[in-house]
């Protein structure tokens, strides 16, 4: 099972809120996921990113593959 660290898309019609999930690979976007380990909301000046950095790295560890996007949003966390 490949499992990937990737944005769940939550909100409104353009108001749009993410959050950041850990998922099976094969299932749909906003579908099924393992585990929730943050948020991402863009419309904040600077925008809010809430990601619990230790299950991000437990689940690195474990194989899971970050997302283009999730890879950026937690470079930026740490800065």
């Amino acid at each position: 099972m490949a499992v990937k660290i990737r944005l769940k898309r939550m909100g409104a019609h353009k108001k749009p809120f993410y959050r950041v999930v850990v998922a099976d690979s094969r299932s749909p976007r906003d579908g099924k996921f393992i585990e929730e380990i943050g948020y991402y909301n863009p419309l904040t000046d600077p925008s809010d990113i809430k990601i619990n950095g230790d299950k991000a790295k437990e689940w690195i560890s474990k194989g899971a593959q970050p997302t283009e996007t999730v890879k950026s949003l937690l470079k930026n966390q740490e800065s």
